[in-house]
């Protein structure tokens, strides 16, 4: 018989360089400088992003040359293995679990590819059962963090009285390409940081109630977003109809799944989102008719961290949790399909 999960507990972390958005720019100015006014004409999305600061698995100077795939992969490795036992060992604390109370461990990642993948390892290090159930998930891209916790909690409801751990890990700086002069690289540029959140989900105990989720994928979409792949690694797709098709076309989708539910977007006290930019944040306003200026913990997020791709929802969602609330949240984020995900809490 299944129970309604809970989330137990959620953590984050960043690696360690900062980058500050007015060096940042300082540097990409110096870096496609042989581009000429090609992008000095594209110079006002770092100053119109939004961002103060963000966090890299590199210090800034590594930007400046061009990295081949084995020098990315070989940082993703050590990085994201570093932010994985860090993130996942927040989460567990918090809980106030151990490592060996893990049933299952979904490990969520875009930004580089790794076999074994990184739970795999740091699981016997950090003191994962032998037996603990592993499902690594790629290729979600910014949709990434709350589709996880939506499979985390589809397990935890087929696994009644087991402990989900959810890790969500993204280094989107390594997919900087100081070579590429299109309007893709420097919005990703502009807007990229690098993060990672965990969370624990299990069926018993406290914390918020993870109700229901799906997914919505827009037909003949697939060339909106995503990543070109060659020799040197991932390249970033944008395409700029992006907050267009937020506005557009996102409020039928959510009004369809909340439907189902026998609910309404009325019945929603609190709304949790991830922010791509400035522009996607006011299309998600303007689209559920939130308000301009709803969707502050968005904007600080992305402010202080950039978009991070997946985990970033689920450090709004931190956010939102360290507050007093109470009733039903709404949570939603967008990513490669293209396609949007839907969850709704209760607490």
């Amino acid at each position: 018989m299944s129970a309604t999960p809970r989330l137990a507990s959620i953590a984050t972390a960043v690696p360690q360089h900062v980058l500050e958005t007015p060096a940042v720019i300082r540097e990409a100015a110096r870096v496609f400088a042989p581009f000429g006014d090609n992008f000095d004409r594209m110079l006002p999305v770092f100053a119109n992003s939004g961002i103060e600061r963000r966090y890299s698995a590199c210090p800034i100077e590594w930007f400046t040359t061009l990295s081949n795939w084995p020098e990315r992969s070989g940082i993703f490795l050590e990085v994201g293995q570093s932010l994985f036992r860090e993130v996942a060992a927040k989460a567990l604390a918090e809980a106030g679990l151990a490592a060996r109370d893990v049933d299952a461990i979904v490990s969520v990642s875009s930004t580089g590819i790794a076999t074994p993948t990184i739970e795999a390892r740091v699981m016997h290090e950090m003191g994962f059962r032998d037996d603990v159930m592993r499902l690594p998930v790629f290729g979600l891209g910014c949709a990434g963090g709350l589709s996880g916790l939506s499979i985390a909690a589809r397990l935890s409801r087929g696994m009644p009285g087991k402990t989900i751990l959810l890790v969500v890990i993204e280094l989107c700086s390594l997919t900087f390409r100081p070579d590429e002069m299109s309007k893709s690289n420097i919005i990703a540029s502009a807007l990229f940081g690098d993060g990672a959140a965990a969370a624990i989900i299990r069926s018993q105990g406290d914390g918020p109630l993870l109700e229901h989720g799906a997914e919505h994928t827009w037909p003949d979409t697939v060339g909106i977003m995503g990543w070109r792949i060659d020799q040197e690694g991932f390249s970033a797709i944008f395409s700029r109809s992006i907050p267009d098709l937020v506005l557009n076309d996102l409020r039928p989708v959510a009004d369809a799944f909340l439907a189902r539910h026998g609910l309404a977007l009325a019945d929603m006290n609190h709304y949790s989102f991830h922010p791509g930019g400035t522009k996607v944040i006011q299309a998600l306003e303007n689209a559920l008719e939130l308000g301009q200026g709803r969707l502050q913990d968005e904007r600080n997020i992305l402010a202080n961290f950039g978009n991070m791709s997946a985990p970033t929802v689920l450090f709004v969602l931190k956010r939102a949790m360290e507050k007093t609330w109470s009733g039903r949240r709404f949570l939603g984020t967008l990513g490669p399909g293209f396609t949007a995900s839907f969850m709704t809490l209760t607490q």
